[in-house]
């Protein structure tokens, strides 16, 4: 009767623990940085793509992407990448997750 309490997400919200783990099941996955290309320049992790939410391109270039890949997305806190991760699977994308409380509360 109340569906819309159902709403199954199209992304995992993972730790960074099982970020790592994952990542490393997934040789040919992609990590994608959603902050500002300025907050990529004061670090990033290794090998990521900077492909800023707020740039005002982020659903077209997102459109161009493989929808078959996996994708480890984060940001600072993890509210950005959230939204990513929504946007990204209404889009089509099904192999997503998502850095819980961004890089700004985890180590790597």
């Amino acid at each position: 009767m109340f569906d819309f309490f159902n709403v199954k997400k199209s992304y995992e919200n993972v730790s960074a623990d099982a970020f790592k783990k994952l990542f490393d099941e997934h040789p040919n996955a992609v990590i994608l940085d959603v902050r500002t290309k300025e907050e990529f320049k004061q670090g990033a992790l290794r090998g990521a793509v900077n492909l800023d939410l707020i740039g005002g391109s982020f659903k077209q270039e997102i459109a161009k992407m493989d929808k078959d890949k996996t994708y480890f997305v984060y940001c600072r806190s993890g509210n950005r990448s959230g939204q990513a991760c929504k946007l990204m699977g209404e889009l089509g994308f099904k192999n997503l997750y998502n850095l819980s409380g961004g890089i700004m509360n985890n180590t790597f």
